[in-house]
């Protein structure tokens, strides 16, 4: 099962995000409210994405991106922006960063997990069961 991380300073849009991807594609979503609150929340979820808004009050999404990039324990996770903001000059802005892949507000609730899917390439099975392998103690000989 898909774990997707939200950090959005917006209550509507987390609720809306997360009914969404749970309903629709069964993920598990854990949400922030903050750029600083993701970025701790990420380290101890280690989400398989993390959907973040681009425009937060104190620290923006791209800074904290720019933040999580520095973190060893959740560099690799893939980061989508979403975002109002569609003109040509932010994209490429947002491209340069290095995000996966930015999304646009308003998002439709029951196309958002197609379109993380499609964003991160990934197949509709769910990922291999590795993290929990690695956790789960063998069977007693």
């Amino acid at each position: 099962m898909r774990r997707i991380l939200i950090i959005d300073d917006e209550d509507d849009i987390r609720e809306v995000a997360s009914l969404s991807l749970e309903a629709t594609a069964g993920w598990q979503v854990a949400a922030a409210s903050s750029g600083a609150q993701g970025i701790e929340l990420a380290k101890t979820y280690q989400p398989d994405a993390i959907l973040m808004d681009v425009m937060m009050p104190g620290v923006d999404g791209p800074t904290t991106f720019r933040k999580m990039q520095q973190t060893p324990e959740i560099a690799h996770i893939p980061v989508l922006l979403l975002t109002a903001k569609v003109q040509g000059v932010d994209k490429r802005r947002f491209a340069d960063l290095g995000v996966a892949a930015v999304l646009f507000k308003p998002f439709d609730p029951l196309t958002l997990a197609e379109q993380i899917i499609e964003a991160l390439h990934w197949n509709l099975r769910p990922p291999s069961p590795t993290r929990s392998a690695a956790s789960t103690p063998s069977a007693p000989k």
